[in-house]
């Protein structure tokens, strides 16, 4: 923990990070960079550094109308973490489990939707079991996080920091409550510290506990807190979603009950016929066993109802936010975040959703621009007659996916 550390640190982080409760950006920070980490390595030397409070701020949940807290710690604070943070993951990623794809370097949510293909594919896989843990971030027990990183990280300074972090204030309009449990969304470090505590509770686990004991095969993909178990035997699930509560109970956590089941999804069921089989969803997409033009099953994922609600929804309230900026500029901005959302959903089979998404994004950008004036209102084949009303078309992006 450096001053040269720090500083190569900070050239890491997102510049457009917003300020904690000092008020203070990472431009205003970064202009002084030398002598503030400087002063920050001192105090560290002299065990004198004390984490503020962290500013809260909530945002909008997905697929609900419920708000989510996020932590917002103040820059200083914020880098402290981030260094700490790839100090944890030069630990632990080598020592974490194949089956974990969130927040990890190298890693993306498109590889764990791989992994589910791969198994499902495989033709062995006949159930799976889908599980949601209520509020993770919110319940993650504080002692048992500690007694785990103590089994890798020796440096007594290191732990202090990350209980500091743990029991700092957080500031909400005007009061400051210091938590008992759970990690703060938003600061750099409750990624790693998520993966960490999951990793000893339910990885691990599963490798070491549950996996010797089946009778078939079983496959385990965890994504954050977004969990799926897929089994070739139908004791070996119902035996699992017995043990699950149990496990999670024992370290603070409980499962959602109307997020979780146990699924028959496999070879067996979809050569019943159609319906016998069911779906799921998992990282924005829905599952569920299809026919490919040979006549073999195959999985198809399509963008689930929820998120392309939730995009669309954001696209309108952007609309009208910005309905009097230059057209040139909202199709500049509606190109790129139609791109961002196509490039995510770009697998086999979600063409015919993403076009119609498009066709409503360019119907409701039209509707828009007619609003602005009551003198001209440009009509529907005028509009998609000019050259800088065209949008992107969805494309496959991920055709191994």
């Amino acid at each position: 923990m450096t001053v040269e550390y720090l500083k190569e640190t900070f050239s890491l982080m997102n510049r457009r990070g917003a300020p904690g409760v000092d008020r203070v950006s990472m431009t205003g920070y970064g202009r002084n960079l030398d002598d503030n980490v400087a002063d920050l390595v001192d105090r560290m030397k002299r065990r004198a550094y004390d984490a503020p409070p962290v500013r809260r701020v909530y945002i909008p949940k997905t697929g609900s109308d419920k708000l989510r807290p996020l932590g917002i710690p103040a820059v200083e604070d914020r880098l402290l973490q981030a260094a700490v943070a790839r100090l944890l993951s030069a630990i632990y990623e080598p020592i974490f489990r194949d089956s974990s794809f969130g927040f990890r370097p190298g890693r993306s949510a498109h590889d764990a939707l791989r992994r589910v293909r791969e198994a499902v594919m495989g033709g062995r896989v006949q159930y799976v079991y889908e599980a949601d843990i209520r509020g993770f971030f919110n319940h993650l027990d504080h002692d048992w996080l500690m007694r785990m990183l103590e089994l890798k990280v020796g440096d007594p300074w290191i732990l202090r920091l990350v209980r500091k972090w743990l029991k700092a204030g957080i500031a909400d309009n005007g009061t400051v409550t210091h938590p008992e449990e759970g990690t703060p969304q938003g600061g750099p470090l409750s990624p790693i510290l998520a993966n960490v505590y999951l990793h000893y509770v339910l990885d691990l686990w599963f490798d070491k506990v549950v996996r010797p004991e089946l009778r078939g095969k079983a496959e385990w993909v965890r994504y954050a807190d977004d969990v799926l178990a897929l089994f070739e035997n139908e004791t070996d699930a119902q035996r699992f979603a017995q043990m699950l509560p149990e496990r999670l109970a024992k370290f603070g956590l409980e499962v959602a009950p109307e997020k979780t089941r146990l699924i028959p999804f496999g070879a067996k069921f979809w050569r019943q016929g159609k319906g016998v089989a069911g779906t799921f969803d998992f990282l924005g997409f829905s599952h569920h066993l299809g026919t490919s033009r040979k006549g073999q099953m195959t999985l198809v994922r399509k963008p689930t109802a929820k998120s392309v609600h939730r995009f669309f929804t954001a696209i309108k309230q952007w609309l009208r936010r910005n309905m009097h900026i230059p057209p040139r500029d909202q199709q500049r901005i509606l190109t790129a975040k139609l791109r961002g959302y196509f490039q995510y959903c770009g697998l086999w089979f979600c063409a015919p959703t993403l076009k119609k998404l498009q066709y409503q994004v360019t119907w409701t950008w039209w509707r828009t621009l007619r609003r602005r004036s009551q003198a001209h209102k440009p009509t529907w084949e005028w509009f998609v007659q000019r050259p800088w009303t065209k949008l992107p078309a969805p494309r496959l992006c991920h055709p191994r996916v």
